[in-house]
């Protein structure tokens, strides 16, 4: 734990979750906390607000957001951590946190807690699923997938010619998954939709969809309405798609196939 590598640091406590935070905020007595704008139970923000405005010690907050978030708490000066950081990273963090402590200046901005209650209040989507293996634990960021398949108790995780095994249900990492790029075709298939060539109707009912891979995935019949929609995005907005050029198609119709 990086905290117990300074050696200015005496008692600490952990929290699982937000109602657990504000029960140690308000016990009182701590010189610095670290709070995650999101958390079980009660998210970082009503938390700190629950605690109530004046703590007395300083607050480092803990964000996985994207980088326009954290070009937003650098404007406004405060201390955060953006997930994954590294020790160099988490000790600049602490140390500012040190000078405002010896400074008395431990006030948040309000200007960063409304900027933090913004997206604070935003969904959150999976930006890297771990993958646990004999040598350890790697990581594959959600952009790089192709698609994924359920697989009993465990999910495949199709990144180019790679294949991660995940233990977990899809319906939890189907929710975590950013609709804006992601789209479930079937119970056990979910594509990344920057991937995807072409769709050809393949029944009445479902679609052929093809990758850039090469990889072809079939639609299940109750998702029909749900290729419909992804097929009626516009052709200039999808991956492959040139501008004046008849050469690519999103939608086509197979040889002795009637569309649905």
């Amino acid at each position: 734990m990086l905290l117990d590598q300074d050696a200015e640091i005496g008692l600490i406590a952990e929290a699982g979750d937000g109602k657990r935070a504000v029960e140690l905020m308000l016990a009182g007595g701590f010189d610095l906390i670290l709070l995650d704008v999101q958390m079980p139970e009660m998210d970082g923000l009503a938390a700190l607000r629950r605690a109530g405005a004046e703590l007395p010690g300083a607050v480092i907050f803990v964000t996985s957001y994207d980088h326009y978030a954290v070009e937003a708490f650098e404007v406004n000066a405060t201390d955060y951590l953006s997930k994954p950081f590294t020790p160099q990273r988490f000790r600049q963090a602490l140390q500012r946190a040190k000078n405002r402590i010896r400074s008395g200046s431990q006030a948040t901005d309000a200007r960063v807690l409304e900027v933090l209650e913004r997206i604070a209040s935003q969904p959150t989507y999976l930006n890297r699923i771990a993958v646990r293996g004999a040598r350890g634990t790697s990581f594959v960021d959600t952009k790089d997938l192709d698609w994924l398949k359920a697989a009993g108790n465990y999910v495949e995780l199709h990144v180019g010619p790679a294949c991660y095994l995940v233990e977990a249900a899809m319906a939890e990492i189907a929710k975590r998954l950013d609709p804006a790029r992601f789209v479930r075709i079937h119970r056990s298939v979910i594509v990344n939709t920057e991937r995807i060539w072409t769709v050809q109707p393949a029944s009445h009912l479902a679609y052929l969809v093809t990758l850039t891979s090469g990889t072809q995935l079939r639609s299940g019949q109750t998702y029909r309405e749900t290729m419909q929609r992804l097929i009626s995005i516009r052709l200039d907005r999808l991956p492959g798609a040139h501008s004046g050029s008849s050469g690519n198609t999103f939608v086509t119709k197979r040889r002795g196939v009637k569309a649905g």
